[in-house]
């Protein structure tokens, strides 16, 4: 006959076990997987130049919004239409619309049309600002092969004159090398420089208009 103390010491391990399980429940054999969202130098190289003396001043750059379930590093994916998915083991190392803002930064940068560019928020006195909301990155096995989809919306705004010069939305689809997660990613860089080097595409266009009421 087993020993009460000896059967509860078992039933202790036998628990502690069971909680150990929990806190850690992925094996060697399904590590995480995270990726960093960046672009082939989305430099707006391909932007024709500005009329000589037409470049601007100052930038000021608002904080990315992310669309409602893309604010989080989880990797969404689509299988079908309206349903959002995520990968259980792959991650982004920060989410998309935090690892936009030093990518938009950049190409706005190399575009040459601003004399600086800041984020914001900055105690720098800005000519325009530029606002990105509704960021939405994500796979979609709606076909083969798979897509990589990046959409969002900016805004331009004269800061002197308090003006909204215009609006507009962007989305890009890149297919994807694998049907997987890392497939996914790199469609998902892809879709980004060519979202970015429109973006600068557009405000050039903006700048050169600035007589419309919006552009």
């Amino acid at each position: 006959m087993v020993d009460s103390h000896v059967l509860s010491r078992l039933v202790l391990v036998m628990v502690a076990c069971a909680l150990t399980a929990c806190v850690f429940p992925r094996s060697a054999d399904s590590p995480v997987h995270t990726f960093v969202l960046t672009t082939e130098e989305a430099d707006g190289r391909s932007v024709p130049p500005l009329p000589r003396g037409a470049a601007q001043g100052v930038l000021l750059v608002g904080v990315p919004q992310a669309a409602a379930g893309f604010e989080q590093p989880r990797m969404a994916y689509l299988q079908r239409p309206s349903e959002v998915n995520y990968y259980a083991a792959h991650f982004w190392v920060d989410a998309p619309s935090r690892m936009l803002a030093p990518l938009l930064i950049r190409a706005l940068e190399l575009s040459g049309y601003w004399r600086v560019v800041v984020p914001m928020p900055s105690a720098l006195r800005a000519d325009h600002q530029l606002d990105v909301s509704g960021l939405v990155v994500q796979q979609e096995f709606l076909q083969k092969p798979s897509q990589s989809r990046v959409r969002l919306r900016v805004q331009l705004t004269d800061l002197k004159t308090q003006r909204v010069m215009g609006a507009r939305s962007f989305d890009r689809l890149e297919p994807a090398p694998s049907e997987d997660a890392y497939g996914g990613v790199l469609a998902a860089n892809r879709a980004m420089s060519a979202v970015l080097t429109a973006v600068n595409d557009w405000i050039a266009g903006c700048l050169r208009e600035t007589g419309k009421e919006v552009c």
